[in-house]
């Protein structure tokens, strides 16, 4: 197993391995290595197969991950490899490569200049989906008005334009097929939560088992999909228009916990049994099924242990300038660091430039004066801080008598250290050597 997080995905396949009487092992960063000498290639530790569980879609460096993928499988048999995975994850190579395939899928525009984008916005009527070419859990996915303009980029990521598929006498929802090998292990369909229409159950979408009702035409569409896009796994996400199932997105590290609420199975032993008899390994079919009936995603016994190390976090001042992104516009502007705000919270004018929205839902903030807090409109947003892009649901606000326009929560926060001494809106040659600012 090659992964270098600490997945419920990648420990379940990891136990399945061992249940089915065969030994696991976890590639990760603290024992992996490949060695080259005198002409013979090796791997630590040493593997018959892999299969390829790396995250790409929410790294800052796929390429390097890319690379390493591809490494291990210039030199051993493994699943779901680079290529087909590079494909998968850009959202608009998987619709392109799909429509050349004959495969249906929503009608989509990619363009490198704004005038190119914009130009033709149109065709898709007066609402569509905009959405980053790479993203994850929903993140990166937007319902906009297509009579504003949009932005060829959201942050670093190319976006694109894509034709919304709904079926307006319906409550929304989408069918998330998961495919392993030449077989649907299970299926469910995902519906919206109240107040957003994506399906992602990681945005709190709701479940159900659609295994054995499942239109014929999107089961045989969901294998077609996967065979096209070369994948060994994947989670076929598809959704239903008046004319026949659309493919919406084939994804290659699709999360097992949804599937399992929904149908009881876990694709686990069946991705492990693939991996085994790739390599002619022998496995029960009986204890497939058996292990199947649970999602055991305690640590595995190949864990390899922990190194200890200290803190890495990155270092987040109390004033930092950052880059704000909607779907029409980038600003950059000073954000205040506050760890006693839960979410991330942008001003109504600075909202309304860069085109944050649109609203999902309401959130209430706590308010001293006003009993039971206030009802604010809630936003995905797209912040950039330094090299790093974090896409959050923030609260809009007037914040014009405020002298940021943007407050930073800690959905942002926790993945730094805030330094409270450093101000990025205030001149270095006002600061001492302690970082302090000096009073004139």
């Amino acid at each position: 197993m090659l992964s270098l997080h600490n997945s419920k995905e990648t420990k379940a396949i990891c136990n399945a391995v061992e249940d089915l009487g065969h030994e696991p092992v976890w590639l990760r960063e603290e024992n992996a290595a490949i060695s080259v000498e005198d002409g013979d290639v090796s791997v630590e530790p040493a593997v018959d197969v892999i299969a390829n569980r790396l995250l790409l879609s929410n790294t800052d460096q796929p390429a390097e991950l890319l690379g390493l993928a591809t490494t291990f499988e210039r030199i051993r048999p493994m699943l779901n490899e680079p290529d087909a995975v590079l494909a998968s994850i850009h959202k608009f190579a998987t619709a392109a490569t799909l429509a050349d395939w004959n495969i249906r899928v929503p009608d989509a525009l990619l363009a490198l200049s704004n005038d190119r984008l914009n130009e033709d916005r149109e065709r898709f009527g007066e609402v569509g989906v905009y959405k980053t070419a790479i993203g994850t859990h929903g993140g990166g996915t937007w319902k906009v008005d297509l009579t504003e303009r949009v932005n060829p980029k959201v942050g670093n990521r190319q976006a694109f334009l894509q034709q919304l598929i709904d079926r307006d006498d319906e409550k929304h929802r989408d069918l998330r097929v998961y495919v392993v090998g030449d077989e649907i292990v299970g299926s469910m369909y995902r519906y919206a939560p109240e107040g957003d229409w994506r399906t992602n159950v990681a945005l709190g979408g709701a479940v159900e088992d659609a295994t054995d009702d499942m239109p014929d035409e999107a089961a045989d569409t969901a294998l077609y999909a996967a065979e096209v896009m070369g994948l060994d796994y994947a989670g076929v996400d598809l959704v239903e228009g008046y004319d026949g199932w659309y493919v919406l997105e084939v994804n290659p590290t699709a999360g097992f916990k949804g599937l399992f609420e929904a149908t009881g199975t876990s694709p686990a032993p069946h991705i492990a049994k693939l991996a085994i008899e790739t390599v002619d390994g022998e496995v029960d079919d009986a204890e497939v099924a058996r292990i199947a009936g649970t999602l055991d995603d305690s640590r595995p016994s190949c864990a390899p242990k922990p190194k200890s190390r200290p803190s890495e976090q990155p270092v987040i001042g109390y004033i930092e300038e950052v880059v704000a992104t909607g779907t029409s516009g980038s600003v950059q502007a000073f954000a205040k660091s506050d760890t006693g705000a839960t979410r991330t919270s942008i001003d109504t004018s600075l909202a309304a430039e860069i085109g944050a929205g649109p609203i999902k839902s309401m959130t209430r903030v706590k308010s001293g004066s006003v009993k039971g807090g206030k009802a604010r409109p809630v936003v995905d947003l797209v912040i950039g801080i330094g090299g790093n892009q974090h896409t959050v649901t923030a609260s809009v606000e007037d914040r014009g008598h405020m002298d940021y326009p943007l407050l930073l929560g800690r959905d942002i926060l926790s993945d730094y250290r805030v330094n409270v001494r450093k101000r990025a809106d205030t001149d270095e040659t006002e600061r001492g050597e302690s970082g302090e600012i000096l009073e004139e």
